[in-house]
């Protein structure tokens, strides 16, 4: 059973080629109320997410067979499975590719398991839309975009008809955000603050590679809507 106010159990896979640290990780987030299978590299992990299709990812970057970008970007090609990485490099640069590849959040070694079973609510939180009050609108549109918040899908229609912009969980909640005030400008920690829940730290070169992804899968649709208020944030076109 899950410990009261805990996040509702879900189905985790954890990928790591460290059977030690797999066994703290499944204990960890075993006894937080998930469901967690484990894979030792790569390329398994790719086999069992598409096969089983679990609620979250954990996967460490630096493994032998497949690495967990190569893992990742496998993945993207289809599914949208929310990911925390994991690493032993704490440069910024392996931070910020590993977010590139669609990562959702990323996590230095070593780290506590309290922090990981945080981060991975946070990220299930966010892929687990809200329920909504009556006179909320459920799509929300600018333009040619249309986000539904419900579904968590996004859509831009065009003349020969809609087509859909596959989002992380966190590229979705970003950009509903913005979507939900068009004109006003966001200081990044105020999309920060809203997108991931208040007192949730994020670096400023890791939100603005969530939204440089944004950026380009809208631009692939011919659209360009978001706008940087330099020394600021961002805001969505009005």
């Amino acid at each position: 059973m899950n410990a009261i106010g805990s996040t509702p159990m879900a189905r985790l896979l954890v990928v790591d080629d460290d059977p030690h640290l797999r066994e703290v990780l499944r204990y960890a987030l075993s006894r937080d109320g998930h469901e967690v299978r484990e894979a030792r590299d790569g390329a398994e992990a790719v086999k069992l997410a598409l096969a089983e299709a679990p609620d979250l990812v954990v996967l460490d970057i630096v493994m032998p067979v497949m690495d967990g970008l190569e893992a990742c970007r496998e993945l993207r090609k289809k599914s949208t499975v929310p990911v925390v990485f994991l690493s032993s490099r704490d440069e910024e640069l392996d931070r910020v590719l590993g977010l590139e590849m669609g990562g959702d959040d990323y996590l230095t070694k070593p780290f506590s398991t309290r922090e990981l079973c945080a981060r991975v609510k946070a990220v299930l939180r966010r892929a687990r839309p809200m329920p909504r009050a009556a006179d909320e609108a459920a799509v929300l549109r600018c333009g040619t975009l249309r986000l539904d918040v419900v579904e968590h899908r996004a859509w831009v229609d065009h003349a020969a008809g809609p087509h859909e912009v596959v989002l992380t969980v966190t590229e979705f909640a970003l950009l509903e955000v913005l979507m939900s005030r068009p004109g006003r400008a966001y200081t990044r920690e105020e999309l920060t603050d809203r997108a991931y829940g208040d007192g949730y730290h994020l670096a400023e070169r890791t939100l603005d590679s969530h939204v440089r992804r944004i950026r380009a899968k809208l631009r692939d649709e011919g659209l360009d809507p978001i706008e940087t208020v330099h020394g600021l944030g961002y805001r969505l076109r009005s």
